[in-house]
């Protein structure tokens, strides 16, 4: 299969190359693919004529959006919308990724993928939009909801959480919790379903739930960090943009592709730090 990824140079981008062997990958950055141009999407498409264009790219400034819309809704509605337009056109799939922040986390049973959406934010908003473009637009599309995502690239919680740990206590919110998703794995998902042909909508996370607190709890002792770590409320921690408390993913799509823990996740980027011979970005 011939596949072309939009946002190559971000974390799931970077992770997706060493999944997809196999195929034949094209992998394009932000700033050799703004999906935000339609023109722009149907000239590579073209040129490089893949079998599917499987979105990586996205506006993920949570808090920014708030008072960015138009920046999330062109990074997070027009992009997918425009990778759809151009992939009905010249009869392509499409993947896109999505997020669990289209649910506002207000039930204590997991979300499946007919759970109803109820975003709280901007930036959940602009993303449920580019889902809807996405299934009107293009009918062999893949829409893959995930929660969490880091890795040893990029601008993460746990990266971030480990830096601020060399400058003393850190205090993290104990009452949001979600699936933290270990990039590799969730690429490796994503290779596993782009053959199927199933299209259709799927929950692709780590599998468990785990709060912030008690996921940086266990990160610090993965990497043998002592700063002390104190947990705090969400209302002691404003932000911008509102979180939803708790969404726990649940898988029920047929293929039932289903992640590791979030467990496995977070022993193998320790162990990747640690083979990089730091405790920290």
């Amino acid at each position: 299969m011939r596949i072309l990824i939009a946002g190559a140079g971000g974390q799931l981008g970077l992770a997706l190359p060493e999944a997809l062997r196999g195929h034949e990958v094209t992998c394009l950055t932000r700033a050799e693919l703004d999906i935000t141009s339609l023109e722009a999407v149907r000239v590579k498409a073209r040129k490089h004529a893949p079998d599917l264009l499987l979105n990586a790219a996205a506006y993920n400034h949570v808090d920014r959006a708030e008072s960015d819309a138009e920046g999330a809704f062109r990074g997070n509605a027009l992009g997918p919308r425009n990778l759809a337009i151009v992939a009905e056109e010249q009869g392509l799939a499409v993947l896109h990724v999505s997020t669990d922040y289209v649910f506002d986390g207000t039930s204590e049973a997991p979300y499946h993928e007919w759970s109803t959406p109820r975003p709280l934010s901007v930036y959940g908003r602009s993303k449920l939009a580019g889902e809807e473009a996405v299934q009107l637009l293009c009918r062999r599309h893949y829409i893959v909801r995930t929660a969490w995502v880091y890795s040893t690239n990029g601008t993460n919680f746990p990266r971030t959480i480990l830096e601020r740990a060399r400058q003393g206590e850190v205090k993290v919110v104990e009452d949001q919790v979600g699936c933290p998703t270990y990039a590799p794995h969730l690429a490796a998902a994503i290779a596993r379903l782009v053959p199927t042909g199933a299209y259709g909508r799927y929950h692709l996370a780590g599998r468990g739930a785990t709060s912030w607190f008690s996921l940086t709890r266990a990160l610090f002792e993965q990497m043998g960090v002592t700063s002390r770590l104190s947990p705090v409320t969400t209302a002691e921690f404003p932000r911008p943009a509102r979180r939803p408390p708790r969404v726990v993913l649940e898988t029920l799509q047929d293929p039932r592709i289903l992640l590791p823990s979030w467990e496995e996740g977070l022993a193998e980027f320790a162990a990747a730090l640690r083979a990089e011979g730091k405790e920290s970005p």
